[in-house]
């Protein structure tokens, strides 16, 4: 009787402690309820009276600034594990759709860019560019005939980026470059020809820092004497590069320079086969140069060529008449001006700016396939960033450089769509790289482990059983 009524009475203890587990295990409110099941609230939580205790002293109000802000509870999901650490990986189990599991992974690489990473904020392009003009990668035949042209603008950082030319990119005939000198010989491999026409390398060949109309009318002409004659049968590439800059920051910079006695003046602004006539371009100063010159001075000088002049020495001077002022109206000069330098900017084959030097660094090297040996750095402090200047000399500025204004937000925009398409294109080589990888890991422990009808594991006893008689 006894057994019968122990063997009835398990029964339901059994069914109930089953039904208590799953219970705790399935339910998703049973966390909180569950663990503190059977035990009491403390005192002072909420819903419970504090227990009577002595009495605590008044605490003063708290300040404004003492007050901590309330923030609101986190969002319900999923728990995160760690910021920054990789899900670990099992390599000997394979996904069942690896090509979805690619799929998601890859929808959730953050990006590097996004705000909520603590970055800047997310790049809204302006200008509509085609893919065409936002693809920059050129075939760069440094042991053909092709030449990288160098147009230097003023105060521009172009002294720095040219330095890097000649001695900071890794190549198979590295530039040689002597104490003392101010050139350096960049010869292609096993040639006598240079690859590069920059003020390091072939010198003010075109004139002293030569623009847009001076070069492209003067560098083939130069080469062409420099080649040996049985080369002039091949065709020869001209890549021209350059550099912009904020134009307040250029502009202040060039008055410091011009103030430190900088002039200029051997520069021969050729165009159409002539320089400009005294009348056409007059000097701002009556001595040998313009030392100590003050910001109001250097702005009230109306042919002064440090206005707009990143636009002028890009533009194609020639359709308008040269520097001929009275060739047509100033707003159809200046409109043609804007248009012509955007056009050849746009149409060369690299551009950098000096506030991105670490983007500039990385656009060089993926459009010529060239790689630096030391990163670039970026330097924030400048002559013209210690200028303290107000608010009213600063529009007075952007005023006299209207149209270097316009061309430098139109070449930012097109620099920041480029790195970023650029990026894009990396970013999927890269999957594609990761996707055949795996493939072929994938392929490679099939080939390893075939898999046999029946028992696997039997085939490999067998095999190793006689490998053992063998032995």
């Amino acid at each position: 009787m006894d057994e019968r009524f122990n063997k009835w009475l398990l029964t339901p203890v059994l069914t109930l402690l089953f039904v208590v587990i799953m219970y705790q295990y399935v339910s998703p409110s049973c966390t909180s309820s569950c663990a503190n099941f059977g035990e009491q609230p403390r005192a002072g939580e909420a819903g419970q009276p504090a227990a009577p205790g002595p009495a605590r002293p008044a605490q003063a109000p708290l300040e404004d600034w003492e007050r901590r802000p309330q923030l609101p509870p986190p969002p319900r999901g999923p728990p995160e594990g760690p910021r920054g650490a990789a899900a670990p990986e099992d390599e000997d189990e394979e996904p069942e759709d690896p090509e979805e599991d690619e799929a998601e992974e890859e929808e959730e690489e953050p990006d590097p860019e996004a705000p909520e990473n603590g970055s800047l904020p997310r790049f809204v392009p302006r200008f509509n560019f085609t893919l065409k003009d936002l693809t920059r990668f050129v075939d760069f035949n440094i042991k053909g005939r092709d030449v990288i042209v160098f147009l230097h603008i003023q105060k521009t950082g172009g002294t720095t980026f040219g330095r890097h030319l000649v001695k900071n990119i890794r190549l198979e005939q590295p530039c040689s470059c002597k104490a003392g000198q101010k050139k350096c010989t960049c010869h292609r491999p096993g040639k006598k020809e240079t690859w590069l026409f920059s003020r390091f390398s072939t010198g003010w060949s075109c004139g002293l820092h030569a623009d847009w109309t001076e070069l492209t009318n003067c560098v083939p002409a130069i080469m062409e004497k420099k080649d040996c004659p049985r080369n002039h049968s091949h065709t020869r590439n001209f890549y021209y590069i350059t550099m912009l800059r904020d134009p307040v920051s250029r502009y202040l910079s060039e008055w410091k320079h011009v103030q430190r006695g900088a002039t200029w003046k051997t520069s021969l602004h050729v165009c159409d086969g002539r320089s400009p006539t005294p009348d056409e371009l007059p000097t701002c100063y009556p001595g040998d140069d313009w030392s100590g010159v003050s910001l109001r001075e250097f702005m009230d000088c109306t042919y002064n060529l440090a206005n707009n002049r990143q636009v002028r020495m890009l533009a194609d001077l020639s359709l308008v008449g040269c520097y001929n002022l009275t060739f047509m109206n100033e707003s159809e000069r200046n409109a043609i001006l804007l248009q012509s330098a955007k056009s050849n900017l746009k149409n060369m084959a690299f551009f950098g700016l000096t506030e991105f030097q670490r983007k500039t660094q990385f656009l060089f090297e993926r459009t010529f396939n060239l790689k630096f040996i030391s990163p670039f750095t970026q330097f924030n402090v400048t002559r013209a960033s210690n200028v303290e200047i107000n608010e009213g000399a600063r529009q007075r500025i952007e005023e006299l450089n209207f149209l270097d204004v316009q061309l430098y937000a139109y070449a930012k925009d097109l620099f920041q769509q480029r790195y970023h398409r650029t990026k894009q294109l990396e970013r999927q080589r890269d999957r594609q790289k990761r996707r055949g990888e795996r493939r072929l890991q994938r392929e490679h422990r099939g080939r390893r482990w075939p898999r046999q009808d029946g028992n696997p594991e039997g085939a490999v006893t067998e095999d190793y059983n006689s490998q053992v008689v063998r032995w």
